[in-house]
């Protein structure tokens, strides 16, 4: 099968992970980042705390740093990913730099084309686009984004990408009303599909993308086995991949004792479950989220954002981490580290990258 230049057959995909950035191992480390704003801290905090996180992840041998799309949300910075993307690309050299995700029925097509054929054009071979369908926000501030209502209704989110895909590509049929058009820059990043659900399984599979899963959010009752089930049963290769490839999502936090992984962690997922019930604050701190008081329904909500978290001691997170590779037969994993401080998710990814035999640029073990 032929492929473009930014064509991820699986040898491709492999060559983007080279050796000397995995270490020799068969499991590939990456970063996905929500700018998380802690209580008493700035969003400017946040951003540096995330530019801090990409230069390390790109010093250790993390594969790819990717950054989510969220709106009116106090405890996320990731408003405008293309203008972090920017900034991170800038201040790293070797990390493959990207969306997880934009939420594409947020934008028009040709913008999105533009705006990631510029970053690439800028930073050759380094750059992902992750896309999503969620507004990624709540209904009336999606209103207010200008969300493509149309995306939402029958095939409307993959008629999105598929013209997406022919403005990166330069490659509409003839007659059809934009193939006059011509993104400016015109380049052919590698698209990814993040999804939760069997819907964007079956969608991934369909359109021959690589699928992203969200395992931290959606992994509980056996919905990511079905999801990947259906994803791998009904892929058809494409021009960008030629067989199924499964990145999954998941939050761990890695400290010198597992008394303060929890610590620490606890504050994150409790920020998480604040989220998803309309109660949107930045992340507490530790000492705020032991102080918590839960009623019944939140510690039911709780209980589910912690379900699928890992850790711990570094060895305990990296020996999770595997494990969680081998249980879904996948090679990627994108790690979430969701605290109040920006040290402790520094030390966290330098635990993690040390337990795991992670190898950065010009290091040789």
């Amino acid at each position: 099968m032929t492929t473009s230049t930014h064509g991820l057959t699986q040898a491709s995909l492999n060559d983007q992970r080279s050796p000397d950035r995995s270490g020799g191992s068969a499991l590939t480390l990456s970063i996905h980042d929500l700018a998380g704003v802690g209580v008493g801290t700035t969003i400017g905090d946040a951003l540096a705390g995330s530019t801090a996180q990409a230069i390390l992840a790109d010093r250790l041998g993390y594969h790819r740093y990717w950054v989510a799309e969220h709106h009116g949300t106090p405890s996320v910075a990731s408003s405008a990913p293309i203008v972090v993307l920017t900034h991170l690309a800038a201040n790293t050299r070797h990390i493959r730099i990207g969306s997880g995700g934009v939420m594409l029925p947020n934008h028009a097509p040709l913008v999105v084309a533009e705006q990631f054929g510029t970053l690439d054009a800028l930073h050759p071979g380094r750059i992902d686009l992750g896309l999503g369908r969620a507004p990624g926000t709540d209904p009336a501030t999606a209103k207010a984004l200008g969300r493509r209502i149309e995306a939402d209704v029958g095939d409307g989110y993959a008629e999105q990408i598929a013209e997406l895909q022919h403005f990166m590509h330069g490659d509409f049929p003839t007659g059809h009303p934009y193939s006059k058009i011509q993104a400016t820059p015109m380049s052919p990043v590698p698209v990814y599909l993040l999804g939760s659900s069997e819907h964007g399984a079956r969608l991934a599979a369909r359109l021959g993308l690589p699928f992203a899963f969200a395992y931290h959010f959606a992994g509980v009752a056996g919905t990511t086995e079905r999801a990947l089930s259906v994803y791998r049963s009904e892929f058809r290769p494409s021009t960008q991949l030629d067989q199924p490839y499964v990145l999954i999502g998941v939050l761990a936090v890695a400290a010198d004792t597992d008394e303060q992984a929890e610590f620490e962690a606890h504050a994150g997922a409790l920020s998480m479950m604040l989220q998803r019930s309309g109660r949107r604050r930045p992340i507490p701190t530790p000492e705020q989220a032991l102080a918590f008081e839960y009623s019944p329904e939140d510690r039911d909500r709780i209980k589910a954002v912690r379900a699928t978290e890992i850790n711990g001691t570094a060895d305990h997170v990296a020996a999770g981490l595997t494990a969680l590779a081998e249980r879904f037969d996948v090679q990627e994993l994108l790690i979430s580290t969701r605290c109040h401080s920006a040290a402790t998710k520094l030390h966290s990814l330098e635990l993690i990258a040390a337990a795991a035999g992670l190898v950065g640029p010009g290091i040789t073990q």
